[in-house]
């Protein structure tokens, strides 16, 4: 049958032609350890050094604020757990939301294995928490709060710039995870004023194996590597340029089209949720009148079971919720905190454009999808 039509974007990217042809010559040539100080050592450096610059163009940050990691898990784990036990001496309280990424809630719960204390606030039934309530969980001893910039499994983006405003008003240290936001839509850490932000490169047309962490200068931080103090003393371990510079390349990629990349995304997106209605009225959608990522639509076909319909579904690739989950039978645990039934939960795809999609891929997957659903309730 060929490729399918991909709709899993939010899973990852494919890498972009423009970032394979910065990674195949550094690769080749940019092998020295950039630790080095003699010619092959110094050009590794300046390549290093120049990716570097295009993530923290993209970012709007400082070229000093950008840690190169090995990718979302690890910036979300190096930020809460590093920020944690740099600050612990003022207090072990946590603040995150009900419907982080696995990595913030498994780093919280590690952090709770050793003797933190963490709230996690709910969301409404359109997926976006209130920043009243994370007010409202503010104590004495809180040093840290995360809440993500857009839901990996809805797209619903939540309200960081006015929870960070709260937090810091008194003194505590605001982490984001901004792995499915960045390359979809415009991310600037002064806009957001947030101390700590996630990057993943393989959601942004980079491969999979880098990432980066952005640490506002003076944000106090334990490192989570230890070893010959690479990356400023914040993550040690000999720096991969290749991994860099496809990441300054992706982010470089971002910049130049995120307008046109935008408005492309939410074209198709919308295109395919209207598509969908028309074909299966009772279709439901997660977070839908809530400001969402403009690529995501979750979207729940009442009495079909998601991963019973994918598995008979040819020709196209798509998720039931997010990916790291893919293939359980337990309802998503984002989709029960919104209130979502479990029996529903259970019938919800994660269907996500990317920047190759075109008019056809969606109308194609409307097509398939609605006809498999037709003959799943027959």
């Amino acid at each position: 049958m060929g490729e399918p039509i991909y709709l899993d974007y939010n899973a990852t990217t494919p890498v972009a032609p423009e970032v394979l042809e910065a990674i195949l010559p550094a690769l080749r040539d940019l092998w020295g350890n950039p630790s080095s100080i003699h010619t092959v050592g110094r050009a590794a450096r300046r390549a290093l050094e120049g990716a570097r610059g295009e993530v923290a163009e993209l970012l709007g940050s400082e070229p000093d604020e950008i840690v190169f990691t090995s990718g979302g898990t690890e910036s979300d784990n190096a930020a809460l757990v590093g920020i944690a036990a740099a600050l612990e001496s003022r207090g072990r309280h946590v603040i995150i939301s009900s419907v982080e990424h696995a990595a913030v809630e498994e780093s919280c719960r590690h952090l709770e294995a050793r003797g933190w204390s963490i709230t996690r606030v709910g969301v409404s039934t359109d997926g976006r928490v209130d920043p009243a309530a994370f007010a409202d969980a503010f104590r004495p001893d809180t040093v840290l709060v995360s809440l993500m910039h857009a839901q990996n499994e809805t797209g619903v983006l939540q309200p960081v710039a006015e929870v960070a405003r709260l937090a810091r008003a008194r003194g505590i240290v605001v982490h984001s995870d901004t792995a499915q936001s960045v390359g979809k839509i415009p991310v600037r850490v002064s806009d957001l004023g947030v101390d700590a932000l996630t990057v993943a490169g393989h959601k942004l047309y980079a491969p999979k194996g880098v990432g980066a962490l952005y640490l506002r200068r003076g944000t106090p931080f334990a490192p989570y590597l230890r070893g010959a103090g690479h990356e400023g003393g914040r993550r040690s371990g000999t720096e991969s340029v290749p991994m860099a510079v496809a990441l300054g390349a992706a982010s470089a990629l971002a910049s130049r089209e995120m307008v046109d990349r935008t408005a492309h995304l939410k074209s198709m997106r919308d295109r395919l949720e209207s598509g969908l209605r028309a074909r299966i009225p009772d279709l439901v959608i997660h977070g839908g009148r809530s400001e969402r990522l403009p690529n995501t639509a979750s979207v729940a076909i009442p009495g079909v079971d998601a991963n019973a319909l994918l598995s008979r579904l040819d020709g196209v690739a798509a998720a039931a919720g997010a990916a790291c989950h893919a293939g359980g039978t337990k309802p998503s645990r984002v989709l029960l905190a919104m209130g979502v039934a479990p029996d529903l939960a259970l019938c919800t795809l994660r269907l996500t454009v990317g920047r190759p999609t075109r008019t056809e891929d969606v109308d194609g997957a409307v097509v398939r999808i609605a006809g498999e659903v037709e003959r799943v309730r027959r």
